[in-house]
């Protein structure tokens, strides 16, 4: 069996991406996998390193804000989307596919299209509560939904819809590290309290000033430890600021190895991407989410809301994370059963098995 596996452009589609592929194997080994992806964006480099074959095209994302540099990327955004098609055509001509498989961004809109156009079954996969264009395109047309969030009639046809979580990588979710060993990994004190802030593949500008700006009530907490994920964009810019340079601070670009942050966290702050929020449920941490007021439809605010409508996370506003990020994530860390209350109710959201009941639903197809 040959398939597609398509989408992109942030960490929140790509390891949902692999963990599907890699679920499939598991059941499978001699399927064949190809992905397709966007010309510059990272899956170009994660997924070969996961250890999977990737083709590039050309396309773009169409800019919704509107000034003079994303007027002229929308003047060239046709040209990119008709060579995009014909490769997608190449690719699909000389792979011969039997199920193409969209995991959202709008790399998987030219390979998707062009697939299910010459006869080959489609599955899409929702990562958030609220759906992305370029899947809501497609919903029309593919055989099958898997989606994360209830609701989702919303966006699609209720009958191709299928509950089956958002898949998280297996490391996250097969996690039986221990506290202090993962602590030592990231060179922290076994002994004290640690928060976690996990920004994103790519970094969250306002939490991370967040964590700048509030540098004295953090010298003024020694007993509690932070290991700051600051995204590689921003890692020159505030690893030189007064926060980093404190004794219970640790600044870094990229959290390699997911498992080990979560298993040395006591409390996380995070993003509410759909991949994050997944994973928090998985494992069952206590977490301040701080939705990006940067995606499209305030995506994760619905994300977080869904969270924290269950008692199940605290959210902190975008535009309140200066004041209010760092107060609230030591408050939480000092209520021990404010912790295990969040972290109860979160746990009874995951879905640990979510990749491998996708990867059913690709088998049956």
């Amino acid at each position: 069996m040959k398939i597609i596996i398509s989408g992109g452009g942030t960490g929140g589609h790509i390891f949902p991406a692999i963990a599907i592929a890699d679920a499939v194997k598991a059941k499978d080994p001699s399927v064949q996998i190809l992905f397709v992806g966007a010309e510059g964006k990272m899956e170009m480099e994660r997924v070969p390193k996961a250890g999977y074959d990737i083709i590039g095209l050309p396309v773009a994302g169409f800019q919704r804000s509107l000034n003079v540099e994303n007027i002229l990327k929308n003047l060239v955004f046709p040209f990119k989307l008709l060579k995009s098609l014909w490769k997608a055509r190449q690719i699909i001509k000389k792979f011969k596919p039997d199920v193409v498989v969209g995991v959202g961004g709008y790399a998987s809109g030219p390979i998707l299209k062009v697939a299910m156009a010459q006869g080959v079954k489609g599955l899409i996969q929702e990562q958030n509560s609220f759906a992305g264009v370029t899947n809501k395109l497609l919903g029309k047309d593919v055989k099958k939904i898997c989606v994360a969030y209830d609701n989702m009639e919303r966006f699609f046809p209720q009958e191709k819809i299928i509950h089956t979580g958002n898949p998280v990588r297996q490391d996250v979710w097969d996690n039986q590290i221990q506290q202090n060993e993962a602590r030592n990994f990231y060179n922290l004190d076994k002994n004290k309290k640690t928060i976690v802030l996990i920004g994103g593949s790519l970094g969250a500008r306002t939490m991370n000033q967040a964590l700048r700006d509030n540098h004295k009530l953090i010298a003024q907490n020694p007993e509690i430890q932070i290991l700051w994920q600051c995204g590689k964009i921003y890692i020159e810019e505030y690893s030189k600021c007064e926060t980093a340079q404190l004794p219970n601070v640790k600044i870094t670009a990229f959290l390699e190895k997911m498992d080990m942050a979560y298993a040395a966290a006591d409390v996380v702050i995070s993003r509410a991407g759909a991949l994050s929020i997944s994973e928090i449920c998985v494992i069952g941490k206590a977490a301040i989410l701080v939705p990006s007021p940067n995606v499209s439809e305030d995506h994760q605010t619905q994300n977080a809301l869904a969270l924290v409508n269950k008692n199940a996370a605290i959210m902190v506003k975008d535009i309140e994370a200066k004041n209010e990020m760092v107060k609230t994530a030591f408050d939480l860390i000092n209520n021990e059963k404010l912790i295990m209350n969040l972290s109860e109710n979160v746990k009874k959201l995951g879905k640990p098995n979510a990749a491998s009941d996708i990867a059913n639903e690709i088998f049956k197809l």
